[in-house]
């Protein structure tokens, strides 16, 4: 549970936790109002709870890489990343982790795009951001059966959290995009779980000029290093080559028309049938040859397992109870 200024929140959200979640987590990430205190008083009500103080604010990535590295040293099968502002909803959790204990996900999230109900709820603002980061996220994860990727209500197997390379994600707002590009190369599949949001009196602590001026760089990076390592250094595939030729066949195409249009208005010479052919050609085989690629991406994408089991929402509280002597504690002290 990454905790950031949640003083007035963050007593409920852990009050709330059903007796069955073994252990939890609070990470107060560099807070500068009194969660600090409010957390400390928590762990002296509830032996579940271990509070860790980052001294400095890191980000929500940095404060989730502590915690997981906390949950794999308690020895916790499953761990949920849960935020302490109350915008999350403990009577999910069931169906968040029915997916991962019937073997059909490694990796399960939260979706609050699935009921018109919820969406006219949610702020206009938030939902145009996140609509147009979950299409951004689709191309850079290579997930694109998933929505709302900025879901921070999140679920993940010890197995698949223990393949990522934890040094590797991110430590700001681009957390969750990080951890589904690296989900992807590990072939890990991911559950889209339809849950209503919650909305309360709580701020966000996300500025705008930071996601405007920080994702972008961010997430291009995490696009090249996914298609480089998983359509050339793990497997050759033809997208890498419809990529390449593509961008070059598009980016010429784009550059000498753009070049050619200025020229003509300087001029007042209109450009010739074959000067409009020689940039239109190039730029629609660069184009659908990156078309193409999207859709060999697509095909590939990882797709849930079939379940190794039939299990219902309402079984999996009772595959934790006896769970809790065991977490933090494997000789069940």
């Amino acid at each position: 549970m990454p905790c950031f200024n949640v003083e007035k929140e963050v007593a409920g959200v852990i009050r709330e936790l059903p007796s069955w979640v073994a252990c939890i987590v609070a990470v107060n990430d560099g807070s500068t109002d009194g969660t600090a205190t409010v957390l400390n008083e928590l762990a002296a009500e509830d032996a579940r709870l271990k509070v860790i103080h980052r001294d400095r604010n890191g980000g929500v990535g940095a404060a989730m890489v502590t915690g997981y590295e906390v949950a794999l040293e308690s020895g916790a099968d499953f761990i949920v990343k849960m935020d302490g502002d109350g915008q999350m909803d403990s009577k999910e959790l069931p169906r968040l982790l029915q997916p991962l204990l019937d073997g059909r996900a490694d990796y399960a999230k939260g979706n609050r795009f699935r009921h018109v109900s919820d969406l006219q709820r949610m702020p206009r603002v938030k939902l145009f951001g996140n609509i147009l980061l979950t299409f951004i996220t689709k191309l850079v994860s290579g997930y694109w059966q998933i929505f709302d990727v900025q879901n921070g209500y999140t679920a993940i197997s010890r197995e698949a959290l223990q393949a990522l390379p934890l040094d590797q994600i991110e430590r700001g707002y681009s957390f969750e995009n990080s951890v589904l590009a690296l989900l992807n190369l590990e072939n890990r599949p991911v559950a889209d779980i339809p849950m209503p949001a919650v909305y309360g009196n709580e701020r966000s602590s996300m500025r705008v000029s930071r996601v405007v001026l920080g994702f972008p760089p961010r997430l291009a990076r995490m696009l090249f290093r996914r298609l480089v390592y998983k359509y050339v250094v793990y497997d050759t595939s033809p997208v890498a080559l419809y990529l390449g030729l593509g961008t070059l066949l598009g980016g010429f195409g784009t550059v000498f028309g753009a070049y050619e249009w200025r020229l003509s208005i300087q001029t007042g010479i209109p450009a010739t049938a074959g000067t409009v052919v020689a940039a239109l050609l190039p730029f629609l085989m660069g184009f659908l040859l990156l078309l193409q690629a999207v859709g060999l991406d697509i095909a590939q994408s990882p797709h849930l397992r079939d379940p190794r089991e039939t299990l219902d929402v309402e079984e999996v509280p009772s595959r934790f109870v006896g769970d809790a002597a065991q977490v933090g504690d494997p000789e069940g002290r």
